[in-house]
């Protein structure tokens, strides 16, 4: 798909595709939050991922170095919307970058990638959820212009 180059690095994006699921799996469990929230039967997985695969609206990807191992991964996700003039938002999800690879500027360079993929699938606004206890990603949005505009809240069903 992309190859994003920095300094002597080089990372390979893709669509993810399901053989990968394993490792993108584990990616997300890797992290403070990951560790409780994701599980280690496939299944679910698996099927979320068929249902995201089939939709032209997502795009979920993998992140490989020049090793060829998993160091990020990001879904993004094209909502049409009547507000704002009828405007497409580029929603931004589920991002992970390896502990391995955090500091090596792949994370802005991955969302700088992400941006220009959404404005050209028509996307005037990008945006993202996350947890508030992330305090370390908080400012990484903010260096990236994200503004804390709204307030999140969610319900189980």
């Amino acid at each position: 798909m992309h190859t994003l180059e920095l300094g002597d690095r080089s990372f390979r994006v893709t669509r993810a595709n399901g053989s990968e699921l394993p490792e993108l799996v584990a990616l997300l469990a890797d992290d403070m939050l990951g560790r409780e929230r994701e599980s280690a039967a496939l299944g679910p997985y698996e099927r979320a991922f068929a249902r995201i695969d089939g939709d032209e609206n997502q795009l979920l990807i993998a992140v490989r170095d020049d090793t060829g191992a998993l160091v990020a991964t990001m879904q993004l996700t094209l909502i049409p919307s009547l507000s704002r003039g009828g405007a497409t938002r580029l929603q931004i999800e589920a991002v992970r970058v390896a502990a391995s690879t955090r500091g090596s500027g792949l994370g802005t360079a991955l969302f700088h990638w992400a941006h220009r993929w959404g404005r050209e699938h028509g996307a005037q606004l990008a945006q993202l959820t996350t947890d508030a206890a992330r305090t370390d990603a908080h400012r990484f949005y903010d260096r990236l212009g994200y503004l804390p505009s709204h307030v999140g809240y969610k319900l189980p069903l």
